[in-house]
């Protein structure tokens, strides 16, 4: 059985725009793509709310990525392969960074990663890089997100980049999902399972 892990922030987790309660698994992304890929595969969901590539959250609390995702492989292992997705929380107004940092610190995920022997015969596991999609209209977000919407519509390309540079797979989750105009930040059930598709798609080219 290949074995897939899906770490991300609260689009992971399956935050529900409309109610603020959590989808049902077969709803969240991760679940979906779990149900795409079939018994011969076992997908695992480590989403996180407030989750950050690799910044400390003075307001939030412990939502660190890069922090949590050693532990976490080793938790797990041996891993097929790790799918990162991450970035829109560093978004923040009290973050303060660029579009091409947000990317450098994706790609510092990335990199541990395949720096690591969580995977099979203790190998490094396979890394699928994907880009947020451009935040929304922001509503009640709005003064949190201040100057984020505009960032986040670089972020596809600069993911791009640094996916190329570290010589990793990518994938561009703008081509399938939209950002939920309820809130501009979570995610309608119909595009968890665009992307759950596409993602499979790409989990199948790369493991088998």
């Amino acid at each position: 059985m290949k074995e897939v892990l899906c770490f991300g922030d609260s689009n992971t987790w399956g935050y529900n725009p409309v109610d603020k309660t959590r989808y049902p698994r077969d709803v969240r992304w991760a679940g979906a793509l779990q149900r795409e890929l079939g018994s011969g595969y076992h997908v695992i969901e480590e989403g996180q709310n407030a989750r950050t590539t690799v910044w400390d959250d003075p307001v939030s609390g412990d939502k660190n990525g890069l922090r949590y995702l050693g532990p976490c492989l080793e938790s797990h292992k041996p891993l097929d392969l790790v799918i990162i997705l991450l970035g829109v929380n560093d978004l923040k107004h009290r973050f303060a960074v660029t579009a091409y940092d947000i990317a450098q610190s994706a790609g510092r995920l990335v990199e541990l990663a395949r720096k690591s022997d969580t995977g099979p015969a203790g190998r490094p596991p396979e890394a699928l890089l994907v880009a947020p999609p451009p935040l929304g209209r922001l509503t009640e977000l709005a003064e949190m997100f201040s100057g984020g919407a505009e960032k986040s519509r670089q972020l596809g390309a600069r993911f791009r980049e640094r996916a190329e540079l570290l010589g990793c797979p990518f994938f561009d989750a703008a081509t399938v999902v939209t950002s939920s105009d309820i809130d501009g930040v979570h995610w309608a059930p119909e595009y968890h399972a665009k992307l759950a598709a596409a993602l499979a798609a790409e989990t199948r080219r790369l493991i088998g």
